[in-house]
This record gives C-alpha cells, structure tokens and sequence, in this order.
C-alpha cells in the first residue's frame, strides 16, 4: 500500500466556478494507495512515519493533465504528412500510411506516445485508435491512465460492433482500474446511420459512452446538410449516439443549434487548438460551447497533425486562439484556461469527481512542477507562468494513481531507449507511401 506525503509544496487550486485560479503555499499532500487521502498546511504529519516523502519546497503541485481525444500511437509518424491540407493529409497521407500498421507497432507506438506525455506532465488520455489490446498492455507496463475507444468504421458492419463490445467487456477496469472503455464509431461521414444506431445501443447495453469526430471542419457541416439535409450533429442526435455520455472530438464547424442541441445532452468536447491551426480547421465556436455550460477539455488529437502530445501547448495555443478569435485580449483568462485543462478535462474525460483536482478523496494523479527556470523570472504569478511560460523539462514528478511514474525527470517504470530502439526498426517499413492506398474521397 503506498503512503506518500508530498510535503511543503505550493499547490493550485483552480474554482471552475469563478474561473480563478491562485496558489497556496506551504501544503502538503497525503497519498495513500491510489488516493488523496489529506491536504494541509505543512507541519501537521510526522514525516517518519510515512514510507515515501518528496520534498516539494519551491515546486508547484497540480493535478495531472488529461488528454480528452487522441491516437497516441500515431506518434509512428511524427513528421510524415507535413504542409497538407486536411483533405490531402487525410486521404493522400495518413489513409496510406496507416495501412502500413501492424498490431505490435501498436503497443511500441503507444509506449513512445505515453512517454511524451508523461514527461509533458498528461496522466491520463482518451485514445481513439486500433489494435486497443496491445495499447493497453503498453498503458499497464508504463502505470498510465486510459479511456480507450476501439475505431470502427461503418463498412465493417455490426460484427465490428460485436467485436469491440467484446473488448469493452474484456478491458473495462483493466490495469487496476487505471483502464476504461467505451465505443468509438469513427464518425458520421465513415458511419451510415444505422452503424451509428447500432453503436448507440451497444453503447447503452454495456453501460458505457461513446468517443467519436464530429462537424470537424464547417465544410464537413455544410457538405452533410447538402447530402442528408442534417448537420452531422442532428445525424448523431437522431441516432442515438448523444443519449449516451459521449466525447465529441472537435465540433469545429457546429453551427449555434448544434450548440443548443449538445446543451441538452450529457455530451463533452474535446478541443485540439494546435491540430486546428496546423491543418487550417477554421475558427472553433469554444466560447460558444462554454457559454451553453457544455463541458470542454484539452485534446493533443493524433501527433502527426499536432507534432508533440504537450498538453501546456495545447492550453497556450487555445487561449490565444480565441482572443484572436475574439479580438478581444480579456477574452479566455488564464483561470478558465486552466479550469479547462483541470475540472473541464475531468469532466469530458467522465471522472469529474476524481480527477483534475487536488482534494481528499480524489484519485492520486500529481504532477510536481518547477517553476524556477529562467523563463519564469520574475515570477510574480504561477498561473499566469504554467499558462503562458511553461516548458515541458518544467515537470519534473509524475505521480498516477498513487504511484511515482517519474521522479526528477527520471521515469521509473520502462526503459527509454528499448522504446525507441524498436521504433528504429519500424521506421522504414511504417514510412512507405503507397499510393495505391490512398482514397479518393473524405
């Protein structure tokens, strides 16, 4: 049983609330087994009697950050569908290059990602991918957390449906609990609407939700009312898919019914600022979501459309984003950004009562962050610097679920270089464009 004190720490608490954000000094944090069991101010525990203690005098502690929609595993092809727009990266790039895929790419790809993310201070991610058994076997060895979505396409029919249900059965609570799954129809353009139906049901039959894209780009909305005569928000909601609580991946191009469709559905959206601007997605309506209380969390969406898994790049680039947007500098203050990357993760992620806060009770997933760098002086406010200044060597402990995944940048629980020794082995084959692989429609 672990009993862990963090002691005489600095830790932020954000009131999602108020949209504030401030920092206290002299706490410290008491873990035992996988949960929080105590906050207070230092001097009120003997040290002695604890079996671990991380001295946290001049860090800052936060809860980790999660990953509300990504496929960690196409870190494989970090930097192979550059300069493209969505459509030529989609169809001409990733489409061939992933049918270069092979299941145990799967598990060393999901271990390299996992690394990132970890040493980017991210405890916790909703993966959207294939092959999901391996992936999992990389998310145990490793101490992560994860909400994995097996990909399914319409044209695989209802024994895709079957077989991902049969995961969802096999893996819910898997690695300790550190495990969850739902189902994740790919989307309305690769899912007909009895696919989506039938994935509706499953979903509500096993007693799990759904991850799926949705009205990424405004032309993908104008392009299913031309076709069906229905945003692919109204295609979903006609289906069945929002009944369900579901993580909408993007919902760049919702138009304001959409929004006020999704207000009345037990619905979270998953917002990837970077991926947005690298693949020239347009303006997000994320103020707009907000405003209709529609939870919203961070999202590195899959590395070859965002470069890196960074999730404090992620928080940067989507608080800038809407003052541009918005044309307004007040607009997206610092405390509803981190209120988004904390409680508003937790709540897309599905666990808003046991992640993304520093309170008893809460599950263990801590990061411990030094804010002594150079880039952070004259530090006269800590939000302000995790938002705006914070670089990932900053993170320097990772704890998750009660464990210590990392200590002084140090990870604990794999070996680095064996990761990145099997990827060189794949990197030839997995690289190969075949241009008979490519499609001709998105």
């Amino acid at each position: 049983m672990t009993h862990l004190l963090i002691q005489n720490a600095q830790l932020l608490r954000v009131d999602a609330v108020t949209q504030t954000a401030i920092v206290q000094p002299g706490q410290d944090i008491v873990i035992r087994s996988n949960r929080i069991e105590a906050v207070q101010a230092t001097g009120q525990v003997d040290a002695s009697h604890f079996a671990t203690v991380i001295e946290a005098a001049g860090m800052l502690v936060m809860p980790g950050l999660i990953n509300c929609h990504a496929h960690v595993p196409m870190v494989l092809w970090r930097g192979l569908a550059e300069d493209a727009s969505i459509d030529r990266w989609f169809n001409d790039m990733m489409w061939a290059l992933e049918h270069n895929l092979q299941p145990e790419d799967v598990y060393w790809g999901m271990l390299l990602g996992l690394i990132e993310q970890i040493e980017c201070g991210v405890t916790a991610v909703a993966d959207h991918y294939f092959h999901l058994a391996y992936a999992a076997q990389a998310i145990e060895k490793i101490g992560a957390r994860a909400l994995l979505g097996y990909a399914m396409f319409g044209s695989e029919g209802q024994a895709k449906i079957d077989e991902t249900a049969r995961f969802v059965q096999d893996y819910q609570g898997a690695a300790q609990g550190r495990i969850r799954t739902l189902l994740a129809p790919h989307s309305p353009y690769t899912c007909d609407a009895d696919f989506l139906r039938a994935s509706a049901k499953a979903a509500q039959k096993l007693g799990v939700g759904i991850h799926i894209h949705v009205s990424e780009t405004k032309q993908q909305t104008i392009d299913s009312l031309r076709k069906h005569g229905k945003t692919p928000i109204q295609i979903l909601q006609e289906t069945g898919i929002l009944d369900v609580p579901t993580i909408l991946a993007h919902v760049c191009g919702a138009t304001p019914d959409d929004i006020r469709i999704l207000a009345r559905y037990p619905v979270g959206i998953a917002h990837a600022a970077k991926t947005y601007l690298k693949l020239a997605m347009g303006k997000t309506p994320l103020l707009e979501f907000i405003a209709a209380n529609i939870p919203v969390g961070l999202a590195s969406d899959g590395v070859v459309s965002n470069s890196t898994l960074n999730l404090f790049e992620t928080m940067r680039l989507m608080a800038l984003t809407q003052k541009h947007d918005a044309g307004m500098g007040e607009v997206m203050p610092i405390g509803q950004a981190l209120a988004i990357a904390t409680q508003g993760s937790a709540r897309v992620y599905g666990q808003p009562d046991e992640l993304g806060a520093i309170e008893p009770g809460y599950l263990a997933d801590v990061i411990l962050i030094d804010l002594n760098g150079a880039h952070h002086q004259p530090l006269y406010h800590a939000p302000f610097s995790l938002v705006y200044n914070l670089q990932a060597p900053d993170v320097r402990t990772v704890i998750i679920d009660g464990q210590i995944i990392m200590r002084d940048r140090h990870l604990l629980t794999i070996d680095k270089q064996e990761v990145y020794a099997q990827i060189r082995t794949r990197m030839e084959r997995l690289s190969y464009l075949d241009p008979a692989k490519r499609i001709q429609t998105y």
